[in-house]
């Protein structure tokens, strides 16, 4: 089979762009909401170092940060909702208690912000689901999940965007909605690491064992390379375009520690650039959100090494749709 893309690999990065709606039980906590407001920052910091290096970028949007405000919102919700037996999941009853402008609720909606993304070159705007919906979670069903996916594509559409990737909120991929994905217009999806630690979950339903495994292979290698072969993809739509990397945020990370990250990641990258493999690499805006200067500055480093494995090796920088547009038209050779 044709190669997707070129000898040296591939460098694929997605940020899930969901501020406040990506996680409602944190917002308590101290610190969180200066992450949140922190987005407002870090999104054009973050564009222009993409810009700067070349890198093209996924950005899985919540559908509920195209909205305006509380009342555009509310106006276009979708036909079925989730009925989560944990009810807390829902973001819906909070949406009374937002603003009813960007302006005035910068924590809920963000139309500036993905305005911002949709017009500079290399930028994919794809979605995270219209309200953050989690597909493992009990009481949700198929077709609540179906009319939240329309939901964002009608959104989007109306600010002249086409969905065609999707994320899983919370990494919970489930397999038995991919035909969705493909009757909806979505391509790519983001599956998770290869890895036992990596497997998705229920948010009650991970063992503690797992996430100290997870925090150990950001320095040392417990998973392995994390970059794939490209039979990965599949031959059915969507194509999976699973995830290598969570950057974490430098805030999270002892200092002494960092140059064993960075080295980590320099590892795997060129383990991939070396091999022809994707590389995967993954977080949040919202992780950038505080000591957004010494964020940017670790970004900086990997990006600065992406060039030059590009020079190298000839490594590539893609977003996940132009990826699997890729594996369209090998298929249909």
């Amino acid at each position: 089979m044709q190669r997707v893309f070129g000898e040296g690999g591939a460098l694929v990065v997605s940020l899930d762009f969901e501020l406040r709606w990506g996680d409602l039980e944190k917002f308590g906590e101290q610190g969180y909401r200066k992450n949140l407001l922190g987005v407002r920052q870090a999104v054009p910091r973050l564009l222009e170092k993409f810009s700067e290096y070349g890198i093209h970028v996924t950005w899985a949007t919540v559908g509920f940060l195209f909205f305006s405000g509380r009342d555009e919102l509310m106006a276009h919700l979708p036909e079925v909702l989730p009925a989560y037996v944990q009810e807390g999941l829902s973001p819906y009853p909070c949406i009374a208690d937002t603003g009813n402008s960007e302006d005035e609720d910068p924590l809920h909606y963000a139309p500036s912000l993905i305005e911002r993304i949709a017009r500079t070159p290399g930028q994919e705007i794809a979605t995270h689901t219209f309200s953050h919906y989690y597909c493992l979670e009990d009481g949700q069903t198929a077709a609540a999940f179906r009319a939240d996916l329309q939901a964002a594509k009608r959104i989007a559409a109306k600010r002249g965007i086409e969905l065609r990737s999707l994320v899983f909120p919370r990494n919970q991929f489930n397999e038995e909605y991919l035909s969705i994905c493909a009757e909806e217009g979505i391509i790519a999806y983001r599956g998770n690491q290869q890895s036992w630690m990596y497997k998705a979950s229920t948010t009650n339903g991970e063992p503690r064992y797992k996430r100290l495994a997870r925090l150990v292979d950001v320095y040392c290698d417990l998973s392995g390379h994390n970059g794939h072969e490209m039979d990965v993809l599949g031959e059915r739509l969507p194509f999976n375009i699973p995830a290598s990397r969570l950057l974490r945020p430098v805030s999270s990370s002892p200092m002494v520690l960092e140059p064993l990250r960075l080295r980590r990641i320099k590892r795997e990258m060129c383990y991939a650039a070396q091999k022809g493999l994707l590389y995967h690499l993954w977080w949040h805006p919202h992780n950038f959100g505080i000591d957004l200067d010494a964020n940017v500055g670790f970004l900086q480093h990997i990006l600065a090494y992406y060039r030059i494995l590009e020079e190298r090796y000839g490594m590539e920088s893609l977003t996940m749709v132009e990826l699997a547009e890729r594996q369209q038209e090998v298929l249909s050779l």
